[in-house]
């Protein structure tokens, strides 16, 4: 029997640094609509959590569905669990098997990457599955807003950290994207449905305190994440900076 898959894109209107950024046009087109274009090229299901009736309005105008969603959740983690009750609550009798957690800031998402994040899955013992890309940029080695991740043999991460990872003793620090294989971690995750809902109930860890990454909590708590390897690209943007590089990005792919 073929798993029951629901991508969630969770998508809020007040933004620190970029207000609005849902509704950004990006080539004639906001950036909602683009993620959930992309989205839809993968799955079947796909739903927009959000928390502002503007981004409710622009969905629906695309022909989407929309779970409308506190404006106070914790992390976009939460708010996929409450869209996930709020979906079930709309199609009794088809429960959700796998949520896949697609943020609203990527309009560039590759459909292929979010296949081969879909296909972790086909291994019953997969608990939760992302997405890593090699590193191929010096610069973002030290750069802590692009996660670094080590994993094992078997595919699960070892660990996520803001840091380079790992340390090349005895190595100049500019020789080591040539040392050894850096990989970078894509923020999209996918759960099966129960695993979800256990992990927002965990309390905050020590090691996601520390570093600002929610997934050392799963970590910490015994959770294994299996990484999938992509080799494509899409920046995600957290800024109108980042949407002007990824404007420069885009064109460079034409």
């Amino acid at each position: 029997m073929s798993l029951n898959f629901l991508a969630i894109i969770p998508a809020r209107h007040a933004s620190t640094r970029f207000p609005a950024k849902p509704l950004v046009r990006i080539q004639g087109k906001t950036m909602i609509a683009r993620v959930w274009e992309q989205a839809s090229k993968a799955f079947e299901q796909v739903l927009v959590a959000t928390d502002h009736p503007e981004i409710e309005r622009e969905v629906l105008g695309q022909g989407g569905q929309v779970a409308m969603t506190p404006t106070d959740c914790p992390s976009g983690t939460d708010r996929c669990a409450l869209a996930l009750d709020l979906w079930e609550a709309r199609h009794p009798g088809r429960p959700v098997d796998v949520v896949v957690n697609l943020q609203g800031d990527e309009p560039f998402v590759h459909p292929e990457s979010l296949r081969a994040l879909r296909a972790l899955f086909d291994e019953p013992e997969t608990q939760i599955g992302t997405l890593a890309i090699a590193l191929s940029d010096p610069a973002d080695l030290s750069n802590p807003n692009r996660i670094k991740l080590t994993r094992a043999s078997d595919g699960h991460a070892l660990y996520f950290s803001r840091s380079p990872i790992p340390f090349l003793r005895g190595v100049p620090i500019e020789r080591w994207p040539s040392e050894h294989p850096y990989l970078r971690h894509m923020g999209i995750y996918a759960y099966r449905a129960q695993t979800l809902r256990a992990l927002t109930r965990l309390p905050q860890s020590p090691l996601e305190r520390a570093e600002s990454l929610e997934q050392l909590r799963w970590l910490e708590n015994g959770y294994r994440v299996r990484v999938a390897m992509t080799p494509h690209d899409s920046p995600g943007i957290d800024s109108p900076e980042d949407l002007h590089s990824a404007l420069e990005w885009l064109g460079r792919q034409a």
